[in-house]
């Protein structure tokens, strides 16, 4: 039986190896035939020379990583592991940088690969599509970037809108004024701005239009400029209303449609505005599409398995 012995130079052990050695128990688990020790600042691995050539390539992948990003969880390790090549799961240093210091010094930033793309399309494009599943932070991370682009003066409002399409958009049966009818619908845009801005700041822009949140109907007719504008729940809408929406983009505007095409709520043979979309914008230049995985939830670790246990029974078209 053959041995490797890798040394874990200018980073700390512990960090690396994760709380109670986790990240050690994850890498057992990806190499079940070799047996994998981890004392002091060495790993050691004794195996098969195949296994441990592979082995051996995975951890200096996983350590560049780390010392780029001084993070590792179980995330990073699974898509390391699974990944062609770096080029899957790396990204420029500065698209995992703070994106906004939060109430209460919360840092808010990319965590994981694809969210870390996304801030990077944005960078590069006016409009993008990021595409992924429930919680893969694609509307968090957006709104992390629209208050960004707002507190940078790269804007003077952001707009966050989604189709209330639970409610068919016809909102009259519903008691209340009309901001109480749209709450329900626009709380997951809400919750992500209460992280980032003070609650009485967030009111007063609120209050004065610098921050507008409103269901799709209310875009009809408007021309969106110098604004960041997030389109959530996209896979909910029509061909007439997706359109609708990507025609009001102004000067200066900054466009992003989040979605997740598994979860369509539209009435059965309605086409979807964004698969519509995807289709015909992919070779559009100026428009970026990222796609989030499961290996991008940053929910409860169980979330992840009920993605992949719904993902043995759908098929979606």
């Amino acid at each position: 039986m053959n041995e490797i012995i890798i040394e874990l130079e200018e980073i700390t052990p512990k960090e690396f190896f994760g709380a109670h050695n986790a990240n050690i128990e994850l890498l057992k688990k990806y190499f079940p035939k070799l047996k994998i020790v981890a004392r002091g600042n060495k790993i050691k691995a004794f195996g098969d020379d195949e296994l441990l050539e592979e082995f051996d390539r995975r951890m200096k992948m996983l350590l560049t990583h780390f010392t780029k990003y001084n993070k590792l969880d179980e995330n990073v390790i699974e898509r390391v592991l699974t990944s062609q090549s770096s080029d899957d799961y790396s990204t420029s240093a500065s698209s995992g940088e703070v994106l906004v210091h939060g109430v209460g010094g919360k840092l808010i930033k990319a965590q994981t690969a694809n969210q870390r793309k996304l801030v990077e399309s944005m960078r590069e494009n006016d409009m993008v599509f990021a595409i992924g599943p429930a919680g893969t932070g694609k509307t968090y991370t957006g709104v992390a970037l629209a208050v960004r682009a707002l507190k940078n003066k790269e804007v003077k409002r952001i707009i966050l809108t989604r189709p209330a399409v639970e409610a068919g958009e016809n909102l009259g049966f519903l008691p209340g004024d009309l901001k109480e009818k749209l709450d329900p619908y626009m709380q997951p845009l809400y919750d992500a701005l209460r992280d980032m801005i003070p609650a009485e700041k967030l009111a007063m822009y609120i209050e004065n239009g610098t921050i507008q949140i409103a269901p799709l109907a209310f875009m009809r007719g408007r021309t969106l400029d110098n604004a960041f504008v997030i389109l959530d729940e996209g896979q909910n809408t029509t061909h007439n209303q997706m359109k609708m929406f990507l025609t009001r983009m102004g000067k200066n505007a900054k466009f992003l449609l989040t979605g997740d095409p598994g979860q369509i709520d539209l009435p059965r043979r309605t086409i979807s505005g964004l698969k519509e979309a995807l289709l015909i914008l992919r070779d559009v230049e100026g428009v970026g599409m990222i796609f989030l995985d499961d290996k991008d939830v940053i929910r409860h670790r169980l979330v992840k398995k009920v993605i992949e246990a719904y993902k043995s029974i759908e098929h979606v078209d």
